[in-house]
């Protein structure tokens, strides 16, 4: 487990739970440099004045704040810690919400809590609570120099603190062009159903791996054994939006993959049992 970024209480009402902070994410990207194409030397990034052009020391460097255009007020670490001192080290549980009534839209950034000395009760009684309850503690929480909204939640006998759109940073949905009614035939919509019914099963995100990423590292490995060479590849065709002629034809062919698709797995899990008997 990684080291907690920070440590402070969850509060609600006057209940006070000392928690600690981890991060509930790893981060899987891959990390590539910019090189200098002639040679593959590295290449660095400096931190260079707009004005004159000269590269400017960590030392020399300040947070400013433009308040109007090209005009700065310097802000030092004192100043960001008189803002609040006291919320700096609180989630402070304003509400308890319906989790269902939450559009997931609003989550994205998860963090484990893990109650820290003297909190262990305080911590199973909210998370149980939660729990049985079926809500969310909406709370504020300020972490490095902003404040977060944050859904405080029960996740596999853990508090989880999820940190939260505030509604003004979600962009308006009213300038797309999305279609508000268009009419659908009964045999298709029938069979759309049937379509999302044979795909339906049990949530098992241990399923679902990042393809992208083991695709482009196997693209990395190939490259390297080649010695740095170009690989010829041929483009791939994007796939055409299906017509709304076809749109019978598609809903059938993939009902049939579907079933086809199913009957493979079930019939390559019974070999696999069979096969486990015998080496018994």
């Amino acid at each position: 487990m990684a080291r907690a970024i920070w440590k402070g209480s969850i509060s609600f009402g006057l209940v006070n739970i000392p928690i600690a902070l981890y991060p509930a994410t790893k981060g899987e990207e891959l990390k590539f440099r910019l090189l200098r194409k002639t040679d593959l030397s590295p290449v660095n990034y400096k931190r260079v004045v707009e004005k004159d052009g000269k590269e400017v020391p960590w030392d020399q460097i300040v947070k400013g704040y433009e308040y109007e255009k090209g005009k700065y007020v310097v802000l030092k670490d004192e100043d960001f810690q008189r803002v609040d001192v006291e919320a700096t080290q609180t989630v402070d549980i304003q509400d308890f919400v319906e989790l269902d009534e939450i559009d997931p839209i609003f989550f994205y950034k998860p963090y484990y809590l893990e109650p820290q000395k003297g909190g262990d009760k305080a911590y199973v009684l909210l998370r149980d609570a939660l729990k049985d309850t079926n809500k969310v503690g909406i709370a504020k929480v300020v972490i490095k120099t902003r404040e977060y909204l944050a859904g405080v939640k029960p996740e596999d006998g853990a508090l989880v603190l999820e940190l939260m759109h505030f509604a003004d940073e979600l962009a308006d949905m009213s300038n797309l062009h999305i279609p508000k009614k268009v009419e659908v035939g009964k045999r298709e919509m029938n069979m759309a159903r049937s379509l999302i019914d044979s795909m339906s099963s049990t949530w098992n995100p241990k399923k679902y791996r990042d393809d992208y990423r083991e695709a482009l590292m196997e693209v990395i490995e190939e490259k390297v054994e080649a010695g740095g060479k170009e690989i010829e590849t041929k483009p791939k065709k994007a796939p055409k939006p299906t017509k709304v002629i076809d749109l019978v034809s598609v809903l059938q062919k993939s009902l049939e993959q579907t079933g086809a698709t199913k009957k493979a797995t079930a019939k390559s899990r019974t070999k696999h049992k069979q096969s486990a008997k015998k080496a018994a």
